[in-house]
């Protein structure tokens, strides 16, 4: 806790002079006389190593458990160099190697139950400072789209999943690849913003079954 009081201290700090910087520079711009300047030139993104070395800084003191956390992998690091606008055959590579990461059901089932798919879909918690290794990973799923029509407050990062088993005809390949966006979202769409719930270990594979059966199950409140 000592840890983070004082990243958290340190960060504000940090903040806090930035801000007194650019008030100071807007002060002195205003004082300047009026003069006849150049073009103003692009401003240059910092070298990649500069990034990295200050995210690394900022995670110093933390366990090293959190401070691998940081260190990307290498199909984050072709997204990156990218800025996640990656070319054709980079992207057909990360694909690749995403799909490979994908491990399917032993008994080839990839719907599970709906309501407990309901309840990981509203669960924010796991993976954070706070909790405990006893703490259950939900999929923080609302915080990016929304489930239920009847939802008046959801995340708009990602697209609205209403009816979306009922818009795939509750097709059973659909689900399988409903099953492969969850587990490794990358496998799907190289660069994708969506956590790489079963790849990293984030959720299980009855988790990732339980939640397409929310996205498939023609009871499952997304599909009414």
């Amino acid at each position: 806790m000592k840890t983070i009081v004082k990243l958290s201290v340190a960060l504000a700090a940090t903040a806090l002079v930035a801000v007194s910087f650019g008030a100071l520079a807007q002060t002195m711009k205003k004082n300047e006389p009026m003069k006849k300047t150049a073009a103003a030139q692009p401003v240059k993104a910092p070298p990649p190593a500069v990034i990295e070395a200050y995210i690394k800084s900022t995670f110093g003191k933390a366990p090293p458990e959190w401070q691998a956390r940081i260190v990307p992998d290498e199909t984050l690091k072709v997204c990156n160099q990218y800025h996640n606008n990656v070319p054709p055959k980079d992207a057909d590579k990360i694909q690749k190697a995403e799909l490979a990461k994908v491990v399917y059901p032993a008994d080839g089932k990839m719907i599970g139950d709906w309501k407990e798919g309901k309840k990981i879909a509203n669960n924010g918690r796991g993976g954070q400072f706070s909790d405990g290794p006893e703490v259950v990973a939900g999929g923080n799923c609302y915080a990016c789209h929304q489930l239920e029509k009847s939802e008046v407050s959801f995340g708009t990062m990602g697209p609205s999943l209403t009816n979306y088993g009922k818009d795939r005809k509750f097709d059973a390949a659909e689900a399988k690849n409903a099953f492969t966006k969850i587990f490794d979202s990358q496998a799907v769409l190289a660069c994708s913003n969506m956590p790489r719930f079963g790849a990293n270990k984030v959720l299980s594979e009855k988790q990732i079954q339980d939640l397409v059966a929310l996205l498939f199950d023609p009871e499952s409140p997304v599909n009414k």
